[in-house]
């Protein structure tokens, strides 16, 4: 388990949303502050938006492996091939572990209606079932920096 990981979970905790956790845990120690990671991300929660779609944890942690993997030359298509199979690789790794990357199939629950965020929050899914997510998505995020796949 990595510091960073534990420290997105705690911040999840706090009441951070899931990509805001995430994101700003694994993308400070890379150059990114906090404050921009939590505004960044800010919208990405609940699925993007509270839609239920990608997983925010997903999300952050997509962006943040984006730190570390994508070169700002857009004529670089090498560079851009690679991020992309990293991407893949990310969502493998989440999905072996949970078996989607959909905030509504992970969680049981469509919170884009009023009656699935009702049922969400009197399952208590998003202290139960979420943080284990924040923190499963950072463990791989640290994972794939720590030891690249080849791609």
């Amino acid at each position: 388990m990595s510091e960073n990981a534990d420290k997105a979970e705690a911040m999840f905790r706090e009441g951070f949303n899931c990509a805001q956790s995430v994101l700003a845990c694994c993308g400070e120690p890379r150059g990114l502050p906090r404050d921009l990671a939590v505004r960044l991300a800010g919208p990405l929660g609940g699925g993007i938006g509270a839609t239920g779609k990608t997983c925010g944890a997903v999300s952050g942690a997509l962006m943040a492996l984006g730190l570390t993997a994508v070169n700002p030359d857009p004529k670089d298509g090498e560079a851009k091939q690679k991020v992309y199979a990293l991407t893949r690789e990310f969502l493998r790794r989440f999905r072996e572990r949970h078996g989607h990357t959909d905030c509504r199939d992970l969680i049981g629950c469509d919170i884009s209606t009023p009656d699935g965020m009702k049922k969400a929050r009197e399952t208590g899914v998003f202290l139960s079932l979420c943080p284990p997510l924040v923190l499963s998505a950072a463990e791989i995020v640290e994972e794939m920096i720590a030891n690249p796949p080849p791609v």
